[in-house]
């Protein structure tokens, strides 16, 4: 059984996220990972992406039968403040004790005259504890819940076989891939900004939600690719293979194509 931070980790989400946050980070990404939209004769991608459709329900279902159970821990615990705050009366001054009537959140004046009255009148190094404790360093940034890009930015593979090639999430931009075979190839995510894509055989090749954006991709061959949510602004298609007579064989749901030259020559608006 998968612990609840891996179950958090594997829908990409932060832990405490609300039930209807769950489902919908379970929705993305078992669209993006369907094993029907990987091709038949690729038994590799087909293989991991059942294993991640298998992650994705175990996932989910835990953490279904968590928040169904106890709740989201976000909005209890901010309900729970709220109540908490609102309910509760003022809290009693001990004039005794400045040190313990602070702890109770006195008004700001308040504590700086029982602050400065206390370690004037019993104990000098309170001050210096005092400055110590309200200069405490900042909490630690939460963990990140995606990898960083893989950085081969302006890497030449000019005419290279990287056929079935996983490239997901890697930042090619600006590379040479000119000429280079990326057939079948799993390009999720991954960013090709300003990359040299020309005469690129992109056959059947999978670039949901990847970063195209002034990408040169002239001639390229992208028949039975997947573009879907793909950024495709400025890029050039002049001469890009994307269809038969009238039917067009690219996948472009939900693709950005502001300014793009498509291949017959005319700009996208």
């Amino acid at each position: 059984m998968l612990d609840l931070d891996t179950c958090y980790r594997i829908l990409e989400l932060e832990p405490g996220a609300t039930l209807e946050e769950v489902n919908r980070a379970y929705r993305d990404l078992v669209f993006i990972w369907h094993p029907d939209r990987i091709p038949k004769d690729n038994t590799r991608l087909i293989e991991k992406a059942q294993e991640k459709i298998k992650q994705f329900n175990e996932a989910r279902d835990q953490l279904r039968q968590h928040i169904t159970r106890h709740g989201s821990q976000t909005s209890q615990r901010a309900t729970s403040q709220q109540q908490t705050y609102r309910s509760s009366p003022p809290p009693p001054r001990y004039q005794s004790n400045s040190y313990t009537y602070r702890s109770y959140h006195a008004p700001r004046e308040q504590q700086q005259t029982s602050g400065h009255t206390y370690g004037q009148h019993h104990n000098p190094a309170y001050g210096s504890y005092q400055r110590q404790r309200t200069a405490a360093p900042p909490p630690p940034e939460p963990p990140r819940t995606t990898p960083p890009h893989k950085d081969m930015s302006g890497v030449n593979l000019q005419g290279a076989n990287l056929s079935e090639k996983d490239f997901e999430g890697r930042n090619l931009s600006h590379a040479n891939l000119s000429y280079a075979d990326l057939s079948d190839a799993f390009l999720h995510r991954v960013i090709l900004h300003r990359a040299n894509l020309r005469h690129a055989n992109l056959f059947r090749a999978n670039l949901l939600q990847a970063d195209l954006s002034y990408a040169d991709l002239q001639e390229a061959n992208l028949i039975g690719a997947d573009l879907s949510g793909a950024d495709l602004r400025g890029a050039d298609l002049r001469g890009a293979k994307m269809s038969q007579g009238n039917r067009l064989l690219v996948k472009l749901t939900g693709a950005r194509l502001t300014g793009a030259i498509m291949p017959d020559g005319h700009v996208h608006v």
